[in-house]
C-alpha cells in the first residue's frame, strides 16, 4: 500500500491513535532514520576511532548512540547492557516524541521497582552498530560529505558485539553485572558471553538461538530482496530523494513479510478470524480483510522510522550469527560461558523456535533451570518477550538475585 492510498478503511482504527492517521497520510520520507540535526531526545553519544570489520574492511570513525537509566555506583559493578532486536533502537523506556518516534520498548521491564530495577541497577541500552537511530550505520554521512549509503560495510554480529566492547571501555565498565538481550539482541548477549567471560555476571538470552539457519536465512533472503527490486531503492543510493519517492514500498513489504515470522498463526486467527476491515466486501468488490490492514498499517508506519540500507545490513549481519563459527562447533563455544545464564524462549516462535534455546541451555556450564530452556506459553510467537513482561519479568528478577 502506498502513502497515497492511506485512507479510513485501510487504517485499522482500533489499533491506532489520530497522530498516526496523520502520520500514515503524510509522504513517507526517503529514509526514517535519525540524522544530524534531528532532535536528540534522551540520547547520548559516544565516539570512536577507526573500527576494522572481520571482513577487513574499515571505518574511519564510529558512533554508538546510548541511552541509561539509574546511576552507575562507585564500584562500577552495577551496570546491566540491554540489547535490542533488529527493528529496536535504545529507547528502552520513555514516551514517545521529539527524536523517539516510537515509546520504550520495555517500559514494564525497566524502571524504579521493575525488574530491571533503576533504583539498583544502571541499565545501558545503545543502537548497535548499522542501525539508524543514531548510531553510525548506511545513513550516516562519510567524511566525503555524502551518506554511507551503498559503500557501507558488511558487519557480522561479533562486529557490533566489538563496537559494544569500545562504548563499556569508554564508560569505564570493566564487569557487566548481566548482558540481557532478545532476539537478534541475544545473538549479541551470547557473543559477549563467549568473547568476554570474565566482563559478564549474568547472562540473558531471550528468544535467540545460538545459529541462524538455513531456513532463517532463506526468510531474511526474501524480505531483504523485496528492498532491493523497489525501483526506487536505486542500488541503495536513495538518500537525496523527495519524500515519497524512496524505497518505502520495498521496506514495507520487508516489514510486513517479517511480522508474519514474529507473530503467531493462533494469533492472527483469533485476532482477525475472517473480518473486513470496512463495510466494503473484500469478495470482488475492492475491500480488504482485516488482517490485510493491519499488515499494511505496520508496513507503512516502519518506514517512517526506518532506513532501507539499515534493514539490509542488519539482517546480514543477523544471517552471520553461528556461534561455533572457528570455534570448534556450537557446543564447544556455548560450554565456555562462565555466566549465571537465563535462557527463555516462547513455545509459539515460529522465527526462532524453541529448540534453538534448548540447544543453548544444554550446552552452557550455568544456568538457572538445568538443561532445559524456560519455555512461556504465549499465543503472540516470536514477539512474546516483548509482550508477555509479566512473565518474562519474573524470570529476569530471578537472574539478577542470582
Amino acid at each position: 500500500m502506498d502513502w497515497q492510498t492511506t485512507s479510513e478503511d485501510t487504517v485499522p482504527s482500533a489499533l491506532v491513535t489520530e497522530a498516526d492517521v496523520r502520520l500514515l497520510r503524510a509522504r513517507p520520507p526517503a529514509t526514517g532514520a535519525w540524522r544530524d540535526g534531528d532532535p536528540i531526545g534522551n540520547r547520548r553519544f559516544a565516539g570512536f576511532g577507526a573500527f576494522r570489520t572481520e571482513s577487513g574492511a574499515e571505518l574511519p570513525g564510529i558512533r554508538l548512540a546510548y541511552e541509561s537509566w539509574g546511576e552507575l555506583n562507585s564500584a562500577r559493578d552495577n551496570a546491566v547492557l540491554v540489547l535490542h532486536a533488529l527493528t529496536g533502537d535504545s529507547h528502552l523506556r520513555g514516551e514517545a516524541g521529539a527524536g523517539h518516534p516510537t515509546a520504550g520498548w520495555w517500559e514494564e521491564i525497566t524502571g524504579p521497582g521493575a525488574p530491571l530495577d533503576t533504583d539498583r541497577w544502571f541499565v545501558i541500552a545503545p543502537n548497535m552498530l548499522g542501525g539508524c537511530q543514531g548510531s553510525t550505520g548506511p545513513a550516516s554521512v562519510a567524511p566525503d560529505g555524502y551518506e554511507w549509503a551503498s559503500r557501507f560495510p558488511y558487519l557480522t554480529i561479533r562486529d557490533q558485539v566489538a563496537a559494544q566492547v569500545r562504548l563499556a571501555d569508554a564508560l569505564g565498565i570493566d564487569v557487566w553485572a548481566a548482558v540481557i538481550g532478545g532476539s537478534m539482541g541475544g545473538m549479541h548477549a551470547l557473543e559477549w558471553a563467549i568473547c568476554h567471560p570474565s566482563r559478564v555476571e549474568r547472562l540473558g538470552v531471550l528468544s535467540s538461538p545460538p545459529v541462524t539457519t538455513a531456513d532463517q536465512i532463506a526468510l531474511n533472503t526474501v524480505q531483504t530482496e523485496t528492498i532491493r527490486m523497489d525501483p526506487r531503492f536505486q542500488g541503495g543510493e536513495y538518500y537525496d530523494l523527495a519524500d515519497g519517492d524512496g524505497p518505502h514500498r520495498g521496506l514495507a513489504l520487508a516489514r510486513r513479510m517479517a511480522l508474519l515470522n514474529y507473530r503467531s498463526p493462533i494469533e492472527l486467527n483469533q485476532r482477525f478470524q475472517r473480518s473486513w476491515q470496512s463495510g466494503v466486501s473484500p469478495l470482488g468488490h475492492g475491500g480488504r480483510f482485516a488482517v490485510e490492514s493491519y499488515l499494511d498499517f505496520h508496513g507503512n508506519k516502519f518506514t517512517r522510522r526506518f532506513d532501507a540500507n539499515s534493514y539490509i545490513t542488519l539482517v546480514e549481519a543477523m544471517n552471520s550469527h553461528d556461534v561455533g563459527r572457528d570455534r570448534g562447533g556450537v557446543e564447544e563455544a556455548l560450554r565456555g560461558i562462565t555466566a549465571t545464564t537465563l535462557v527463555l524462549g516462547i513455545d509459539s516462535d515460529r522465527l526462532f523456535p524453541v529448540d534453538g534455546q534448548h540447544r543453548i541451555a544444554r550446552s552452557v556450564p550455568n544456568t538457572l533451570d538445568g538443561t532445559e530452556a524456560v519455555v512461556l506459553t504465549s499465543d503472540f510467537g516470536h514477539d512474546g518477550f516483548l509482550i508477555e513482561t509479566g512473565a518474562v519479568g519474573a524470570h529476569l528478577r530471578r537472574l539478577m538475585a542470582s
